[in-house]
């Protein structure tokens, strides 16, 4: 069993928890459920922004503790001051250290797309996410079936979501399209081992249809890359591990931003 397996064994665990903790009529009664998220594509595609999704993690599995000394507050604040399209907020708390609350922490505080990074695999996540504030959902194709993938695509869009699929691999691409995506991202992190390889990317962006925005996911530290990567056709790029490991992720995104339009 490889740690992908892991954490969606212990992901079915957490959700039938949650919904003998917290009902789905008490998550529409929710502070935010009723609000109209922000459009992920409006933001990315803005010249003012960036098209960086900087994210918020504490922990992985590959690497242990990346950095817990930092509040979700003042990060995903300064991410949003440097010019950050979108923000990555996870809230898998076994593997990655994260919890709702930092979720509901940076809808507080910001004013731009909050994407919930989990791994969802049961309609009741995208439900509790809108109740947290996310505007945007990730389905991993790596663990869920094609009718999975449209099933929770088209729960996300009747609750005004927007809907980011991560694809790891030319087959996962093929098998999982459907209509009600917004973007399609490539992880170029192998799930299964956590190897990671930006090749990925520059294989699979003509694969991916032209009416999806292109996200490129991992592996990605430094501009350089980001430029090659815009001038294949990538609208977006996440990126994570590369200033959360720095005592201050915020002057990281600040300098790694000026450096970008530099170039």
């Amino acid at each position: 069993m490889n740690i992908l397996d892991k954490i969606v064994l212990r992901k079915k665990e957490e959700v039938a928890l949650a919904k003998q903790a917290v009902s789905v009529k008490e998550l529409e009664a929710g502070l935010h459920f009723n609000r109209n998220p922000y459009s992920f594509k409006e933001f990315l595609l803005d010249e003012q922004c960036t098209g960086i999704i900087a994210e918020f993690k504490r922990r992985s599995p590959s690497k242990g503790i990346i950095n817990d000394q930092v509040s979700v507050e003042d990060v995903t604040t300064a991410y949003a001051a440097a010019g950050a399209s979108a923000l990555s907020v996870l809230t898998d708390t076994d593997f990655f250290g994260g919890h709702t609350r930092d979720l509901l922490k940076a809808r507080a505080a910001n004013q731009i797309p909050v994407l919930r990074k989990d791994f969802m695999i049961d309609e009741y996540q995208i439900i509790e996410a809108k109740a947290l504030g996310a505007d945007i959902i990730l389905l991993i194709a790596a663990i869920l079936t094609p009718a999975e993938i449209k099933h929770l695509a088209a729960i996300s869009k009747s609750l005004g979501l927007n809907v980011l699929l991560e694809v790891h691999n030319q087959e996962e691409l093929e098998r999982s399209i459907c209509n009600d995506l917004d973007a399609i991202g490539v992880n170029n992190r192998n799930l299964a081992d956590f190897t990671v390889n930006i090749q990925t990317s520059f294989d699979l962006v003509d694969q991916i249809p032209s009416e999806f925005m292109k996200i490129s996911e991992s592996a990605i530290s430094d501009t350089e890359t980001i430029k090659q990567l815009k001038q294949v056709g990538f609208n977006g790029f996440l990126i994570g591990e590369n200033f959360m490991k720095t005592a201050n992720p915020g002057q990281a995104i600040s300098a790694f931003v000026s450096e970008l339009k530099s170039v």
